[in-house]
């Protein structure tokens, strides 16, 4: 049970150092994650700057600045599961010592017991000690008055020799008796006094082990709660993240039902076939924005769902990865050469060239009262499909793709 105490402050630094490297980790991440995050308010500013200048983003609305804060609170997750499996080391070092302390008090109970025992029967050896003395002392003078008699006077007293002899013998017996005794008790006493100074010794080196413990547990305990400030912070930016991600969401809902304001909306799932969603499968099944489509944009976006409606129609779709906001499409269109206007017909793009990067829709047909019926992917920003009935034209233009 001995403690290697070079052992244990090698441990101690080995933890110490890989906690500060840890933490020199985390403050240089979160300097990335919030470069990162600014980014896309940087892309929004370009846009408004610019005007028509091109930015290589595939996403529709809202949606690079809802990926950066999921990016960023997954990075902040992976940071976290670090955090919390240190946390797990640090508990079970703790735990570790905390048993060693246990196992080390039980022992210094135990010899704490002994001690008690051994200083016991010293006292109780003192006493018998005392005891003898005093029989000594009442014995020899019970039988010379004087207390001190010479051998002339014992001589003297006796009847003859035999009676002097007897009496020489009996106190020399006597004397001896005690004189054996109190050596066996001083012996005794001897022997337990080097007991108590081996026992004693023993505590001090057993306390003085449970008092590193206890540094050491210390350091454990400081280093697991700086571990769970961090895991709090972690947490609560994730946390922060979702409810801006909400937030995005939230106005961008606002903006959509704006858009469909006394229309009819029927909204379906991905590959919906039932409602007559002819997206191809492999794209509408995968997760949005895990795939790339034949135009160089991400699946289940609004723009890659319009792309595929004139591409199925047997009319050209122009490969517009890298330009492919649904508020660039217009100029895209001019660009190319293809018409522009105001006017709906059926299978026209229709443009929405609000917010940051618009909205696209495919025109199945036009009413007799100028409404419009329309098919579209990640109106409700989850992308999936829909269909809107009698939805007014106001604010939008259409591409008509030849």
């Amino acid at each position: 049970m001995k403690l290697n105490h070079k052992r244990v402050g090698g441990i101690i630094k080995a933890r110490l150092s890989n906690h500060n490297d840890m933490k020199q980790k985390t403050m240089q991440k979160n300097s990335r994650i919030k470069k990162f995050v600014a980014v896309p308010m940087v892309v929004l500013a370009a846009v408004f700057a610019i005007g028509g200048a091109y930015i290589p983003v595939h996403a529709d609305q809202f949606d690079e600045q809802i990926k950066a804060l999921q990016q960023q609170s997954s990075s902040a997750r992976s940071t976290l599961t670090g955090l919390q499996a240190e946390a797990s080391s640090y508990q079970e070092a703790i735990a570790q010592l905390q048993a060693q302390i246990s196992s080390l008090q039980s022992a210094i109970d135990l010899n704490r017991a002994e001690q008690y025992k051994i200083q016991s029967k010293i006292d109780e050896n003192q006493l018998k000690l005392q005891q003898q003395k005093q029989l000594l002392s009442t014995t020899i003078k019970s039988m010379y008055v004087d207390g001190q008699p010479s051998t002339i006077e014992m001589l003297a007293s006796s009847d003859n020799l035999s009676d002097f002899v007897d009496k020489e013998e009996y106190r020399s017996a006597v004397q001896s008796k005690v004189q054996d005794t109190l050596t066996t008790i001083r012996d005794l006493q001897k022997q337990l006094q080097t007991q108590k100074t081996q026992v004693d010794s023993l505590l001090k080196d057993q306390q003085g082990q449970q008092d590193q413990m206890a540094t050491a547990k210390a350091q454990q305990d400081q280093l697991l709660a700086y571990n769970q400030g961090q895991q709090a912070a972690y947490s609560s930016q994730i946390k922060d993240n979702q409810t801006k991600i909400s937030g995005l969401r939230a106005q961008q809902a606002a903006e959509n039902a704006k858009l469909f304001a006394g229309a009819n909306v029927i909204v379906g799932g991905s590959c919906d076939t039932d409602h007559g969603d002819t997206y191809p499968t492999p794209w509408c099944n995968s997760g949005q924005d895990s795939m790339i489509d034949y135009w160089g944009m991400y699946n289940r976006e609004c723009v890659s769902y319009t792309a595929w409606k004139v591409y199925e129609s047997g009319r050209h779709m122009p490969y517009w990865g890298g330009i492919g906001n649904a508020n660039q499409w217009d100029d895209n269109a001019r660009n190319a050469g293809i018409p522009v206007d105001g006017n709906p017909r059926a299978g026209d793009v229709a443009i929405k060239n609000s917010q940051p990067y618009g909205h696209a829709m495919y025109v199945e047909s036009v009413n007799a009262n100028g409404t419009i019926n329309i098919s579209q992917y990640n109106a409700d920003l989850a992308g999936h499909f829909s269909r809107v009935y009698n939805m007014s034209p106001s604010g939008l233009v259409f591409v008509h793709f030849p």
